[in-house]
């Protein structure tokens, strides 16, 4: 790769060890994937924050990059395997919270700001269309490529790391517009409507997808919420971490003549394949994190009511600050409903804590089953509520 004279310098030492680390990943990276220069980005989101997936050697390379490594763009992290504030209540084992918060620390002596969310576009991490970017979680970066116009591939924690600590990723990829156009045309004749739904196209999509980008026809609408939910099925089942929906979404796409029908069977198939409980022990909402209009229709459906299940809501800590003020919160908890503000189920340390999950998120029912062994319930947020209070 072709490297500018301040990027030489950081590649031979000049602005200490963990730049020297980084500048080594990105240009290995570079290589790997044909880049011929490294790009400046305006923003990253590190992903790999659990300390369940880091273990002792992550947690290790995390010390020794924060000991001269600072960020140079605006950076965020990913949720935690634990709530911060909060992880007595939720049962967490106090060594595990103890290993996460040097984890979290170290990534804050290096700049970051820790909102331990998988949403950041929710929390003041909103790339602007055509900003070249170096998120690492995937249901954002599919959200920030498709919804926002943003360039990003689905980076790992190493390279956003790289990123952050340099200012640059290597230009491959979906930095490229070439490698942005879409590969097939998705007509839904299905009825596809609210959050469930939308998670359970995305399921169909990816699994007919294949790693492939598709024009999606056929929905004259959709909402923050039903968009987020949509990408993150859709690459969490098999899909490239970008798609189009004509007349929704920004980026312009070239018209492939291959297409895939998605009719409402395959949406009820999907359902079907997505439940295998009759009941659950645990519900958790919020996979991606809540958004504010999500906690306002949970508070709503939550009213006078108590729950029966151990029930967590997952959300940005801002987000749950914002919820307070607006009364939601309140509700939410005197129904026994617990937050759980910078951890979700797929990254908490829940194996054998469980039998079976609840949830309105079809990524969460695939982290379920495949981070935690449980199986899955797959309902609407009505249902699953209905379900917790045992009604």
């Amino acid at each position: 790769m072709e490297l500018t004279k301040e990027e030489e310098e950081m590649l031979n030492g000049k602005q200490g060890n963990a730049v020297k680390k980084s500048m080594e990943i990105l240009c290995a990276l570079g290589e790997i994937f044909g880049a011929k220069r490294l790009i400046p980005v305006t923003s990253v989101q590190i992903s790999g924050v659990s300390y369940a997936n880091l273990g002792e050697a992550g947690l290790e390379f995390l010390v020794e990059m924060a000991e001269d490594g600072r960020v140079k763009v605006k950076t965020t992290l990913n949720p935690a395997g634990i709530d911060t504030k909060n992880w007595q209540a939720l049962g967490i084992d106090s060594e595990f919270a103890e290993k996460q918060r040097r984890v979290i620390e170290a990534f804050e002596k290096m700049g970051v700001a820790a909102t331990c969310t998988c949403t950041p576009y929710l929390v003041g991490n909103r790339p602007n269309i055509g900003e070249h970017i170096a998120w690492g979680e995937s249901s954002a970066v599919t959200y920030a490529n498709s919804v926002l116009g943003a360039k990003t591939n689905k980076e790992g924690g190493p390279s956003t790391i790289a990123s952050a600590l340099t200012g640059r990723t290597a230009e491959y990829g979906l930095h490229l517009d070439e490698n942005r156009q879409a590969q097939f045309v998705a007509e839904v004749k299905a009825n596809v409507k609210g959050v469930m739904l939308f998670g359970a196209l995305g399921y169909v999509l990816g699994k007919a997808a294949g790693g492939r980008i598709p024009l999606i026809r056929g929905i004259s609408k959709a909402s923050l919420e039903e968009l987020k939910a949509l990408s993150a099925s859709f690459v969490t089942y098999g899909g490239a971490p970008m798609f189009h929906i004509e007349g929704i979404t920004p980026n312009e796409t070239i018209v492939p003549s291959e297409k895939f029908i998605v009719q409402q069977e395959d949406i009820n198939r999907a359902i079907a394949e997505m439940n295998d409980a009759d009941d659950a022990d645990f519900v958790f909402i919020g996979c991606p994190h809540c958004s504010i209009e999500e906690l306002r229709e949970l508070s709503e459906l939550l009213k006078g009511k108590k729950v029966k299940k151990e029930f967590w809501v997952g959300v940005a800590r801002p987000l749950k600050v914002l919820a307070d003020e607006m009364g939601y919160s309140s509700v939410i908890e005197e129904s026994g409903a617990k937050f759980a503000c910078d951890t979700c189920h797929a990254i908490a340390p829940l194996k054998g804590r469980f039998k079976a999950i609840a949830t309105n998120s079809a990524k969460g029912v695939y982290y379920g089953r495949g981070q935690n062994r449980f199986r899955t319930i797959f309902r609407d947020l009505a249902e699953c509520v209905s379900l917790a209070v045992g009604t």
